[in-house]
């Protein structure tokens, strides 16, 4: 969801570990979220992945892939909307949301990408159409690269992959040690502010999805999880992968995107042999929340096979 730099750069406001004593918060219990968010269960390579699978069985399948914090409910809009037609698939990445930890430790792109293609092995998808978001975008282009075979449609919104400040590449990232405080808290009124910031209009923000965003990141697991991903982020050149993908590509972006500026979608733009830019008018980091009414018209389009112009 979040770029994981703003999340870095969020907890440097509790200046010591002390404070993070102070404002200790204990994981909640995972029956009692799990009451509250629905959802079905599978074991892919050791790991018990909460689910939704929804439209028709027999349709072109669309599994969507979210963001750095987020959960599978990032996308209820979307996916009501597109089960009419689609087979929609989603779920918590390891590490976050009731999928919780990784029981190996391993949160690299290339476990995630493995998870993905034997997740889909078990559904019964041969080949889907990938959609996903910042960090959920880097692990579909990086897994379309990959497996072309498997990709019908890459849609990318917002996504991450080229470094950033404390991401450079080929190094392995270092995680600042004020971060070793997150196992121990996770303050509201900082994931509200960092939620407001991946809004174009932060107004557009509602109280739900802010208790939501911190149901989950109290969930059982979570919080060290997300240390052990930050500290195994190894980012390469973007370039060579993203020229190797062949399947149509669409870049939705907010134009009052905070987290990932729209300027990045020229990178993008640069290297990807076929794809088309849909620019979002006072939309940011998180357009199928803010506005999913909006946001979904170009998707829409660009799924059914419309021309690329059109969309445009």
């Amino acid at each position: 969801m979040m770029t994981i730099f703003t999340w870095l750069a969020g907890f440097t406001v509790l200046g010591t570990l002390a404070m993070a004593v102070w404002l200790y918060q204990p994981d909640k219990q995972r029956g009692a979220l799990e009451e509250i968010y629905a959802g079905e269960y599978r074991t892919v390579d050791g790991v018990r992945l909460r689910l939704r699978d929804t439209g028709p069985s027999d349709a072109q399948a669309i599994v969507m892939l979210h963001g750095f914090g987020a959960s599978l409910e990032t996308w209820e809009d979307w996916a009501r909307a597109l089960s009419a037609r689609y087979r929609v698939i989603r779920f918590d990445l390891p590490g976050f949301g009731l999928t919780g930890a990784d029981p190996t430790g391993d949160y690299t792109d290339a476990r995630s990408m493995k998870i993905l293609g034997d997740l889909m092995d078990q559904l019964d998808v041969d080949r889907a159409s990938l959609i996903g978001n910042s960090l959920g975008g880097r692990i579909a282009w990086n897994f379309a690269a990959l497996h072309p075979d498997r990709v019908i449609n890459l849609v990318l919104i917002s996504p991450d992959g080229f470094a950033s400040p404390g991401f450079d590449y080929g190094r392995q990232s270092e995680t600042p040690l004020i971060m070793r405080a997150l196992p121990y808290t996770a303050p509201r009124s900082m994931l509200k502010a960092n939620l407001a910031a991946a809004y174009g209009n932060p107004e557009a923000l509602s109280e739900a999805s802010v208790i939501r965003y911190h149901d989950m990141m109290l969930a059982p697991g979570v919080r060290p999880a997300i240390l052990a991903r930050l500290s195994q982020v190894f980012l390469r050149e973007p370039g060579p992968t993203l020229a190797r993908i062949q399947a149509p590509t669409l870049l939705l972006w907010g134009e009052k995107d905070g987290m990932i500026p729209i300027s990045n979608a020229d990178d993008y733009l640069r290297d990807l042999p076929n794809a088309t830019l849909v620019r979002l008018p006072g939309l940011g980091h998180l357009p199928f929340e803010e506005d999913p009414v909006q946001s979904l018209v170009p998707l829409e389009r660009f799924l059914s096979g419309e021309e690329q112009s059109s969309i445009q």
